[in-house]
């Protein structure tokens, strides 16, 4: 991963750097926390401009993001229901709640999305599907990611050869992250039985 992303950035610069984080918003098992401490140590050494590795970054964060979002407008509200009629415990109500949310707060979810992790990359899809003007989520996803990047790309610039600490302690963060939604997950299930096994008591009366 590391020998990739190294030769990447030798063969194309800042845009090779760019270009690694828009692939890391579409396919999440290539973590930020690598990329872009490891183009702040890269320029540390003199190999890019810092400026342009963090517009290069962010660059590559709104094009992986406006990706994600296509599919989320190709998705479309009709198709989600669809498919959330299909699957076991989940509720159409649920979808329109969830729709009722982000109309509500979509802006704000957007741009703190850009800044957790794992919800990085999936908030597109769900503000592609809600059809949020193209011009305002590319904004709020460039504010966003804008942040995110310079934190770690300054990060790794700072710790020079120590820059895989970044990663310890984002793995840290994320490992606390998954375990929120797995709970969040487990609870929703347990209720969505309940209720269930209440509904089928209640018509045997």
């Amino acid at each position: 991963m590391t020998d990739w992303l190294v030769g990447l950035m030798d063969r194309l610069g800042a845009p090779g750097a760019g270009l690694a984080v828009a692939l890391e918003n579409l396919f999440p098992p290539l973590p930020s926390e690598v990329i872009l401490p490891l183009s702040g140590f890269t320029a540390s050494q003199g190999e890019m401009q810092l400026l342009d590795v963090i517009i290069w970054t962010t660059l590559g964060s709104v094009i992986g993001a406006l990706a994600l979002y296509g599919v989320g407008a190709l998705l479309g509200r009709e198709r989600t229901l669809a498919i959330a009629a299909k699957l076991p415990l989940v509720k159409t109500s649920d979808i329109e709640k969830t729709e009722a949310f982000f109309q509500r707060h979509g802006r704000m979810t957007v741009f703190f999305g850009r800044m957790i992790p794992i919800f990085r990359s999936l908030i597109s899809i769900p503000a592609g599907v809600e059809r949020m003007p193209v011009l305002t989520f590319t904004l709020l996803t460039a504010a966003g990611s804008l942040i995110w990047n310079t934190i770690f790309v300054m990060a790794g610039y700072v710790l020079g050869e120590n820059w895989h600490l970044v990663e310890t302690y984002v793995g840290i963060a994320t490992n606390v992250v998954i375990a929120i939604v797995v709970v969040a997950i487990l609870v929703f299930i347990g209720v969505r039985l309940a209720e269930r096994r209440k509904g089928r008591h209640a018509s045997r009366r």
